[in-house]
């Protein structure tokens, strides 16, 4: 039987500030057994790892990702925002974090924000993991997944989407031969999950905004859900 994944969403995000390397080596501390990270492109070409559109709310800079280097967004505080005892916290290079953490036992959900990081996303995780078999890249962006199955035919593609899984949206996820796929878990059902797994596609739920619909949704059948609070989960699973 397949271990239920406790992704740890942009490491434990309710206990330190989101995809930053104190958030990551939170989640670990937690026992979580799966990081989800988000990626973005520096103006220099860098992959770096950041969520929202504009880093003004993350840090003391303002403007995205794309209109600085990463030499630039190094002088950015990106910890404070959460708390000041965060003071200082780094932006963190994609690649540092693969060759700190992509040799654990983890599995990792790589979510893609942006098209054009696909081929130098997959060059950085074939550099730095042992085995492909424990990463899923995933995206909002079907183009950006599409891409990826271009340049690897292998990785497992998950597909995060913003409704309802239906027979539609599975058949153009079956089109790149993607693995799993991620609605939201207010827009999730019994029979929506059980015609994914007709299809042979695993389900991943997000958008667990507390515990209580992290113990409606655990009842499913998924093969795991991105929390921040991956220790609460933890509990739950080991109470099974």
């Amino acid at each position: 039987m397949n271990r239920f994944i406790n992704y740890a969403h942009r490491g434990a995000s309710d206990y330190a500030p989101e995809n930053t390397m104190s958030a990551f080596r939170k989640a670990i501390e937690l026992k979580a057994n799966g990081i989800e990270l988000d990626l973005q492109k520096t103006k220099d070409g860098k992959i770096v790892i950041f969520h929202d559109d504009f880093i003004d709310k993350k840090s003391n800079g303002i403007g995205t990702i794309s209109d600085y280097t990463y030499n630039e967004l190094l002088k950015f505080d990106f910890g404070s925002w959460f708390d000041l005892k965060y003071k200082d916290e780094k932006i963190v290079l994609f690649e540092e974090f693969a060759k700190k953490f992509l040799s654990e036992d983890l599995t990792f959900a790589i979510e893609l924000k942006t098209i054009g990081i696909e081929k130098q996303t997959l060059e950085i995780i074939d550099k730095y993991s042992k085995s492909k078999e424990n990463i899923y890249i995933t995206s909002f962006i079907f183009e950006a997944l599409e891409n990826v199955r271009k340049f690897d035919k292998d990785i497992k593609i998950s597909w995060l989407i913003d409704e309802e899984i239906n027979q539609n949206n599975i058949d153009k996820l079956l089109s790149i031969k993607g693995s799993q796929i991620c609605p939201k878990a207010d827009k999730v059902s019994n029979s929506s999950i059980e015609l994914a797994n007709r299809n042979r596609l695993g389900v991943r739920l997000w958008g667990i905004r507390d515990e209580e619909i992290m113990q409606k949704v655990y009842k499913l059948n998924i093969e795991g859900m991105t929390v921040n609070f991956p220790d609460k989960l933890k509990v739950l699973i080991e109470g099974e």
